[in-house]
């Protein structure tokens, strides 16, 4: 486990899915039962840990976790519990006239999904204010499409299931 991580809104939504005490149903990805699991193993572990979650001072990230979660799903409890412990970090993130995080060339071609934008952001102030952050990231493949020039800004992904990412991420590319 690192200090502190950007979590991508998949992970938690994966995670959540699998928590034994969440009687709704999920539009998580992946769908399979035993990745889920993989998550949401992750995401304890994270809450167990003594890392810190990584958010926008703005409110954007957690905004967008909001709007895909309700409480009291798993991840936002530990959200919650990550607050009660003052394991979170804020960061200042520019926006643009859309909502979305401001980032410099050659990220801003780079990261085609706006919505991830901000979670770049956030990750690279957080490199510039504490160092190191790793975004956490689950069913989202998008993310080994900008891995090398992510790396190459200072950044690390640290992605929960490759066995899973991976495959798909390769797949999608040959298509």
């Amino acid at each position: 486990m690192r200090e502190r991580y950007v979590v991508d809104t998949n992970v938690l939504i994966a995670a959540s899915a699998a928590d034994p005490l969440t009687q709704k149903d999920w539009d998580a990805t992946p769908k399979e039962v035993v990745y889920q699991r993989q998550v949401h193993e992750w995401l304890t572990s994270f809450e167990a840990s003594s890392a810190s979650w990584v958010l926008d001072g703005q409110g954007q990230i957690e905004a967008e976790y909001r709007r895909r979660l309700s409480h009291p799903d798993y991840a936002l409890l530990v959200l919650q519990y990550k607050w009660d412990t003052q394991a979170v970090h804020y960061v200042a993130v520019e926006y643009d006239s859309d909502g979305h995080g401001r980032l410099t060339e050659p990220l801003q071609s780079l990261v085609h999904d706006r919505a991830d934008r901000k979670m770049v952001a956030a990750a690279l102030a957080a490199c510039q204010a504490h160092e190191p952050c790793a975004i956490a990231f689950a069913g989202d493949t998008d993310w080994h499409d900008w891995e090398d020039g992510l790396q190459e800004a200072g950044l690390c992904l640290e992605p929960i299931i490759p066995e899973w990412s991976g495959p798909k991420h390769r797949a999608k590319s040959r298509r």
